[in-house]
């Protein structure tokens, strides 16, 4: 997934006149944007990587702003959304804030107002974004170690010596020895020590990487 300063951003709203000024003044702003009448048709062309910053009309015929908001949320990364409210609807976007929603912006809006909001996102979704990568790259390396190889390596990382782990398990030192040079290379470290701070730095604890 690639990361960027000064990503797309998404314009999902059935307005047509608030969609183009919308999208006139993102670009205005040197901001590549793409713009979308209906939360169908965006999910038809989405993938995560695509887009930096979602802005989303949270009431639209068919699916709502806050039910894409839903569906976004089952990937595997969404890029920070901003409601976009009426009169009326601001519940439902306080809702989608506790949800996990970056922000709302209340219809009329300036475009000051849109255009600050929408480039802190962008900022706080390079950041994100590479936090992820950095945790899905150890998520990867960890799904290819063999349940065996789970168990010496939370052995490993709460400090048991090869001996005692031969022991906990019940297998020859040579074994774990073995099982040790395997978990290191496919962790892509050379040192239990490496090995722990790649799992700390990654917020993946020992539990989850059982």
């Amino acid at each position: 997934m690639k990361a960027n300063n000064f990503g797309r951003i998404a314009i999902v709203d059935d307005d047509d006149a608030l969609r183009d000024a919308l999208a006139w003044l993102f670009s205005t702003r040197d901001h590549e944007v793409q713009a979308f009448a209906s939360a169908e048709s965006f999910l038809a062309d989405y993938a995560p990587e695509r887009f930096s910053c979602l802005i989303l009309d949270v009431r639209m015929p068919g699916m709502s702003g806050t039910e894409l908001f839903e569906r976004l949320k089952e990937y595997a990364y969404t890029p920070p959304v901003i409601f976009l409210t009426g009169h009326g609807d601001v519940p439902m976007a306080v809702a989608a804030l506790k949800g996990g929603a970056a922000d709302f912006v209340e219809k009329p809006f300036s475009d000051n107002e849109i255009v600050d909001l929408v480039e802190n996102c962008l900022q706080a979704d390079t950041l994100r974004r590479n936090q992820w990568q950095a945790r899905h790259a150890v998520e990867i390396r960890l799904s290819t170690l063999t349940p065996r190889e789970r168990e010496v390596m939370k052995l490993i990382l709460t400090g048991r010596l090869n001996k005692q782990i031969a022991d906990d398990l019940s297998i020859s030192m040579k074994t774990v020895e073995v099982h040790r040079a395997r978990i290191l290379e496919k962790m892509h470290v050379k040192t239990a020590m490496e090995l722990a701070a790649l799992l700390r730095d990654a917020q993946i604890n020992t539990q989850e990487a059982e």
